[in-house]
């Protein structure tokens, strides 16, 4: 068990007989009254996000996550399939389920594979990934790093806002977190 006020984004636990993820956590006081935690949540299985608020002393059940390596092999029909850098063994995960992850996948990418006993519940990607602009405005001339930016569409179908000085093929690091742009990548 652990309390609520422990609870951090990317943790899992179980609530009414649900798999529960947390997207965002923080404490909040209102003017009067006791301390809550507000939070983000996203049910595993159904994929279904809501907010809501707990007393920071509410104990819940903390689910055991297991991770292995995997290689991301291709999508094909809604299905993503991966395989185990160990063993070879193949998972088919069905691409509803991992949505936001597949926007920073290229094939042949090594992933970490979540499973919630033999159930297989997600995904975690790198922090950072490199990713090539396929489309994006001409350059401009002179601009800086501090300008308001243009839209840059990733060769994974990702839309980030870069700066106005990036072009079409250049490769870019991109926070998976934030889906933003963080620096030119070294060649």
């Amino acid at each position: 068990m652990i309390a609520v006020s422990d609870l951090r984004a990317g943790m899992t636990f179980e609530l009414d007989g649900k798999l529960i993820k947390v997207l965002d956590a923080s404490h909040h006081k209102p003017g009067k009254g006791n301390t809550v935690m507000r939070m983000k949540l996203r049910d595993v299985r159904s994929g279904a996000t809501y907010d809501t608020t707990m007393r920071p002393d509410e104990k819940v059940k903390k689910a055991h996550i297991d991770t292995k390596p995997v290689q991301f092999l291709y999508v094909q029909d809604d299905i993503a399939n991966f395989m185990d850098l160990e063993t070879y063994e193949q998972y088919e995960v069905p691409t509803e389920l991992i949505q936001d992850e597949l926007k920073f996948m290229l094939e042949n990418m090594e992933v970490k594979i979540q499973f919630f006993g033999s159930e297989v519940i997600g995904l975690a990607v790198p922090t950072s990934v490199v990713l090539k602009v396929v489309e994006t405005q001409p350059s401009i001339k002179g601009a800086t790093v501090t300008g308001s930016g243009k839209p840059a569409t990733m060769e994974t179908g990702l839309v980030v806002n870069v700066p106005d000085f990036v072009e079409e093929g250049e490769l870019l690091e991109i926070n998976t977190q934030e889906g933003t742009y963080l620096k030119r990548a070294s060649k």
